[in-house]
């Protein structure tokens, strides 16, 4: 970590900087952003707007009011700044107190091939965190446009369609770039520990229970999360395994499997807990169990139990069951759609962002021997080309 500046003033603390498009919002942001708090007190976060993000990475998939929300509902995040530069300076640091600048070990470029953290990493203000192998917004892209390639496949052909496509999209590990490229997710205790809180309910506590799928988890689900736990002290969140979700959603949902879908409700601020694999009835032992208060559900149609009963039955017959509007009509189908209706354009767009990153690759392998950084942060080969 860098040594501590004095910008801070009086406030007190160390206070870092992050920036990004934080588009489609996964628990690999969350994860970058819990290790920059780590390096100090205060997480400061900005986010370039869409006029930015579309000159020099391509199109957003969200538009920047929901990138917005979606960060500020990020439990590590204590302060967001709408409409960030997209090349970080020591000026914007300076003007919101922050210390040093912090982003992940992957390669941000601006559309003329500059690093555009390199202003900050010359006056060494700036700290390094590890990226989350096995996600990326591109990875999650080009699932949703697998869902237009021969979904209904089963039997022995049922994981043909995963390994389609990795040179477009980099879906699996023959993709060639390190960061356009996406591993494999391997999911660890770990993991699950550093996101959770941790803290069981304290005496007195009215708890919430809501269930659901929470796939590729968004404004809407935000939303309705931050509505339910105005309702008491202590928000459960169950999810739905992914054969269950697959049951009553169709296609090939989930896009996100269980263990993706647990951290990203863990890193939503208004969560307390998840039950991994939650039964989709909620049953007596259930909320015996987790001493449940009141049972939350959105607007959204529920599919009956297997045996055709009513999966919220019980607490209903109890009186524990409450219907709570979000306000808000996102749905996981309308991101998908969002994403077929501009297929070509992000296909584009990743091709030529996996592009830069091979060449820079290459001028970074080479590097010690052949070449050097310039002063204005453009990656310069020995013979001077860019």
């Amino acid at each position: 970590m860098p040594e501590t500046s004095k910008c801070n003033g009086d406030k007190k603390g160390v206070r870092v900087w992050c920036d990004g498009c934080y588009d489609m919002v996964h628990f690999g942001h969350a994860n970058s952003l819990r290790q920059a708090k780590a390096l100090g007190d205060w997480l400061v976060v900005g986010i370039h707007n869409d006029e930015e993000i579309t000159k020099h990475k391509g199109p957003p998939v969200f538009t920047q009011e929901e990138r917005y929300k979606m960060v500020k509902g990020i439990k590590w995040v204590d302060e967001v700044v709408e409409g960030a530069p997209y090349v970080t300076t020591l000026e914007t640091l300076d003007k919101h107190n922050c210390d040093f600048c912090c982003h992940g070990d992957d390669i941000t470029m601006t559309a003329d091939g500059v690093d555009t953290y390199h202003l900050v990493k010359a006056a060494g203000r700036y700290s390094e965190v590890q990226r989350t192998a096995g996600v990326s917004t591109t990875d999650l892209v080009g699932r949703m446009l697998l869902l237009t390639r021969q979904h209904f496949r089963r039997g022995q052909f049922e994981y043909d369609v995963a390994k389609e496509h990795s040179s477009t999209m980099g879906q699996d590990s023959n993709a060639r770039s390190p960061w356009t490229g996406c591993s494999q997710f391997l999911p660890t205790t770990q993991k699950i520990i550093q996101f959770s809180d941790g803290k069981p309910p304290a005496p007195g506590d009215r708890v919430i229970y809501v269930a659901g799928a929470f796939d590729l988890f968004h404004v809407g689900h935000l939303d309705f999360l931050e509505k339910a736990r105005q309702h008491g002290d202590y928000l459960i969140v169950g999810l739905h395994t992914d054969p269950v979700v697959n049951h009553y959603k169709g296609s090939n949902y989930p896009i996100m499997n269980l263990h993706e879908r647990v951290l990203s409700v863990l890193a939503c601020k208004y969560v307390s807990e998840v039950v991994i694999g939650a039964p989709y009835v909620v049953t007596q032992d259930v909320l015996d169990h987790f001493k449940i208060d009141i049972v939350i559900h959105g607007k959204t149609q529920v599919m009956d139990a297997d045996d055709g009963s009513d999966p919220f039955a019980l607490p209903k017959k109890l009186g524990k069951f409450l219907l709570v509007d979000s306000e808000n009509d996102m749905t996981t189908e309308k991101i998908v759609e969002r994403i077929i209706r501009n297929r070509l354009e992000y296909e584009a767009r990743n091709k030529k962002k996996e592009k830069k990153e091979l060449e820079l690759l290459k001028v970074m392998n080479g590097h010690a021997a052949n070449g050097h950084i310039s002063e204005n942060g453009h990656f310069i080969t020995a013979n001077g080309d860019k």
